[in-house]
């Protein structure tokens, strides 16, 4: 694998799993949610079973009713009508229902008959109400059992004036059939306070004549027969047997809105989880639709835990930050291996140049003593002068060597060093007015590779200065250049002599010492120059 994708390996592992994790976490809390749902629409489906049951079972009443009038022509008593509702039982069957009643359908002008008709079934002068009216026909209420204080007031009541229960009416007779009316506010106690509730009419005796579409269409009838319900009853009559569904429910006339609500149970728990599970069912009956809201209740619980997706997501992140960090672990112990292997085969690299370098100095070291003795030997005028002078020579190279070894470990002296490699070479009475440069201290590598140089430079030109009868005149200055941050040490090193300096034709070991140094080691540049003056050297090297 490349460097540059194993340091994002960690970051991979951990985005994977935890992307792994999440997505079986986001699966597993969705499918939670799925079946909380499919329980609660079950819930909501048996709500809405036993709802329609309970209209089924009211609107029985109301067509057994109907039977029993219209198989007495339109024509019954009170006391008649009163059995019938009495064995029914309507007050412990069909919770909910007000009562039973009949509404006699006659036109603008026949109020005299209906009013006799009140008068012989109750034995009360009622007149009917409202007095006036624009409608075409009028709907009196003449039979409303079981009698209370509730119903009776209802008596002469022209339900046909008020448009909410006409419409349900002219419903009834185009169709044959029960129509509901829409939401009105029945009477719920003696108190006068009203309830959401609403009435189904059944027409009787409906007469018919034939459409434009060649269909029969009721025309008019003798009257409806008719029943109110309150929808608070009728619907907990509903829902409350066992078990007890743990819903909470709306109805509303219509679609949800305000003003239209039948009927409302108990409070739902927003603030749980599963609050914001719905279920909406269409309710249709009488020629009505109502729309039923369903929401969780107390005691709905959802059939899995919802914990159990949280904590394989959870897991799973932990999970993915182990992984990553084994990941990091192994990576590091990779580089760390491979850092160890670079550094052993930098190791054995360095070893065997040491070991070059070591022969070479060696080597240069025995010609520079042979050289020193050769040079003391013909300056000497006797045994005891040689002696003397050769001796110094040697202890100046041991002292030059022994700082060029402590240099390695702190900052040395770049005047220091070049004084001590020339000393090393051509002895302590050395002329130093020739070399001139500024105060620079050099870290431990730039004096390793400037010590080897100079030494290399300086036994070169020893070399020559043996070989050439005029000698050699050194110069040696610096300077440094550039900025604070991109200092750059600038050196000349200029060998003056009499004849004309020639490029070996073949590069030595210590040329190519000196080029190791300075552009491998310290990133610089070296150039040479040989002339008819002798040999220039121009160092240039970054100072840190």
């Amino acid at each position: 694998m490349r460097p540059a994708l194993r340091r994002y390996l960690p970051i991979v592992v951990f985005a994977a799993v935890a992307a792994a994790s999440l997505a079986t976490a986001v699966i597993a809390f969705n499918s939670a949610r799925e079946a909380t749902q499919i329980k609660f629409d079950a819930a909501a489906d048996d709500a809405l079973a036993r709802i329609e049951a309970r209209l089924e079972l009211h609107q029985s009443l109301l067509r057994a009713a109907h039977a029993f009038v219209e198989t007495r022509g339109g024509t019954v008593d009170r006391p008649e009508f009163r059995r019938f509702i009495d064995q029914m039982r309507i007050e412990t069957r069909y919770s909910g229902v007000r009562g039973v009643g009949f509404a006699r359908l006659v036109a603008p002008g026949g109020e005299g008959a209906v009013e006799q008709e009140i008068e012989s079934n109750y034995e009360i002068r009622q007149p009917i109400w409202p007095e006036e009216t624009d409608a075409d026909w009028r709907a009196v209420i003449v039979l409303l059992e079981p009698l209370d204080e509730r119903n009776r007031v209802a008596l002469g009541y022209d339900m046909y004036s008020e448009p909410v229960r006409r419409d349900a009416m002219a419903r009834a007779l185009e169709t044959g059939e029960p129509a509901a009316t829409g939401m009105v506010h029945l009477v719920q106690n003696e108190e006068g306070n009203e309830a959401p509730g609403f009435l189904v009419y059944m027409p009787l005796r409906a007469r018919t004549e034939e459409g434009s579409d060649g269909t029969p269409r009721a025309t008019s009838a003798d009257g409806f027969v008719y029943a109110p319900f309150r929808a608070a009853e009728l619907f907990n009559a509903a829902l409350g047997r066992l078990p007890v569904l743990p819903l909470a429910i709306e109805i509303h006339d219509g679609d949800p809105a305000e003003g239209a609500l039948l009927f409302r149970g108990q409070a739902s728990e927003d603030e749980d989880w599963h609050g914001q599970v719905r279920a909406t069912r269409q309710i249709r009956f009488g020629g009505r639709v109502w729309t039923a809201t369903f929401r969780p209740a107390r005691g709905f619980e959802a059939p899995t835990t919802m914990i159990i997706p949280f904590a394989i997501g959870l897991v799973g992140l932990l999970l993915a930050f182990a992984l990553a960090m084994a990941a990091k672990s192994q990576q590091r112990a990779v580089e760390a291996s491979a850092a160890l292997h670079r550094t052993m085969e930098s190791s054995l690299m360095e070893k065997d140049l040491m070991l070059q370098e070591m022969k070479h100095r060696i080597k240069n070291s025995i010609t520079r003593v042979l050289a020193m003795a050769r040079q003391t030997a013909a300056h000497a005028p006797d045994l005891a002068t040689f002696t003397e002078s050769f001796s110094a020579r040697l202890q100046a190279m041991a002292a030059s060597q022994d700082m060029l070894t402590r240099s390695r470990w702190q900052k040395a002296d770049l005047g220091e060093l070049l004084v001590t490699e020339l000393q090393q070479v051509f002895g302590k009475d050395m002329d130093r007015e020739n070399l001139s440069g500024p105060t620079v201290e050099l870290d431990e590598a730039t004096t390793q590779a400037l010590g080897l140089t100079f030494h290399e430079l300086a036994t070169n030109a020893l070399k020559y200065a043996d070989a050439d009868a005029a000698g050699v005149k050194l110069e040696v200055n610096w300077k440094v250049v550039g900025s604070r941050s991109a200092r750059r040490l600038v050196l000349t090193w200029s060998e003056k002599s009499a004849g004309k300096a020639v490029a070996p034709a073949k590069t030595g070991f210590g040329t190519k010492l000196i080029d190791m140094n300075i552009k491998r080691e310290l990133g610089g540049e070296i150039e040479r120059r040989y002339d008819e003056e002798g040999l220039t050297v121009t160092i240039g090297v970054p100072l840190k």
